[in-house]
């Protein structure tokens, strides 16, 4: 099967990678983003997909738009390809380009559709406090997101799972659903399935705004804000940016649910939970510190352990680092973003 690949970040370089590896897959070149500059020297730096393809010696395509780019589509055309495979390319696709190939344009899609059309469907599902996800392939239209499905996989969230954990799960189990999608699709052994738009939810490109806590939402709230928008979400210490990192709620409901490295939080804090769970505060307020583990910080409702922070500044360190270094005390406030 003769493929064309369009996609750019590191979620989709194992696709790419289950392309070129597998024997009944040809990928004849790469469409991905133009490079952007980063660093201090601003140097130009190729897209994760970019570099996988050069180290192919596969043709790479990078137009600022490509449905606007007359010698790309024409170039695409040409190709002949059975199939344009895309997986967060980061540009929307003409008609033009959606009917070239025989088999259409199979997207690999960070969610179970129709929930979490859009940009960061693995961010807004976590911050959403579900507790599965999954990849759904399906046949793209000139919608966002909206074509009709071919097949889907599911995968369980921890309660401590963030963002990039989640990310690179998915993106290994799209690379496998992605082949056999394609091999199914060729046999005529799939039927799309037209989504509900009635069930369709969106999950919009991250502003900056998102990244601001507000200690007045409830811990399991904020908790999964945190590891939805792992590792940016900021709070506000002593006049300067507090980067909360990794966050714990407390209560029985959760305890139960950490996973075995979180044995030492556990017994730390459970086997005292009867007078922990007492304390009270205002919405940031420190309520006390546990030796070894962390601030516990009162939210909008229910209490909050900061794991792991990051002040402006310094490195990523552990609550209780923090909490000593800072010589943090009860009763003072951990702000506002």
């Amino acid at each position: 099967m003769k493929v064309i690949f369009f996609g750019t970040p590191q979620f989709a370089v194992h696709t790419l990678e289950k392309l070129l590896a597998h024997p009944n897959m040809e990928v004849l070149g790469v469409v991905t983003q133009p490079d952007k500059r980063r660093g201090r020297g601003n140097e130009l730096i190729p897209s994760p997909v970019k570099k996988i393809a050069l180290a192919h010696n596969l043709p790479v395509w990078q137009p600022a738009r490509v449905k606007k780019h007359t010698k790309t589509l024409t170039q695409l055309k040409a190709a002949n390809a059975d199939v344009f495979v895309v997986v967060a390319y980061g540009q929307i696709l003409s008609s033009e380009i959606l009917e070239m190939p025989r088999l259409g344009c199979v997207n690999v899609h960070g969610s179970i559709l129709p929930k979490y059309r859009g940009a960061a469907p693995i961010q807004w599902c976590l911050c959403a406090g579900e507790t599965e996800t999954g990849i759904t392939t399906m046949q793209m239209d000139s919608g966002m997101d909206s074509g009709p499905m071919l097949l889907k996989a599911y995968t369980s969230i921890g309660l401590v799972d963030h963002a990039y954990q989640i990310g690179e799960k998915l993106a290994i189990q799209g690379a496998e659903l992605l082949i056999e999608t394609l091999l199914k699709l060729d046999r005529g052994e799939v039927s799309p399935i037209p989504q509900s738009e009635e069930e369709a939810t969106y999950a919009p490109l991250i502003q900056k705004s998102d990244y601001l806590l507000d200690w007045s939402n409830s811990a399991k709230a904020l908790h999964d804000r945190v590891r939805g928008l792992y590792p940016n979400c900021v709070a506000t210490f002593r006049g300067k940016a507090l980067k909360i990192m990794a966050t714990v709620p407390l209560g029985d409901a959760y305890f139960s649910a950490l996973p075995p490295e979180y044995s030492g939080i556990h017994s730390a804090i459970a086997n005292n939970w009867s007078t922990l769970s007492t304390l009270t505060g205002s919405p940031g307020e420190v309520l006390t510190v546990i030796k070894n583990i962390g601030p516990i910080v009162q939210t909008g409702d229910g209490l909050l352990l900061l794991k792991e922070v990051q002040l402006t500044g310094k490195r990523v360190q552990s609550g209780w680092d923090f909490a000593n270094g800072t010589r943090l005390k009860p009763g003072e406030a951990i702000e506002n973003g």
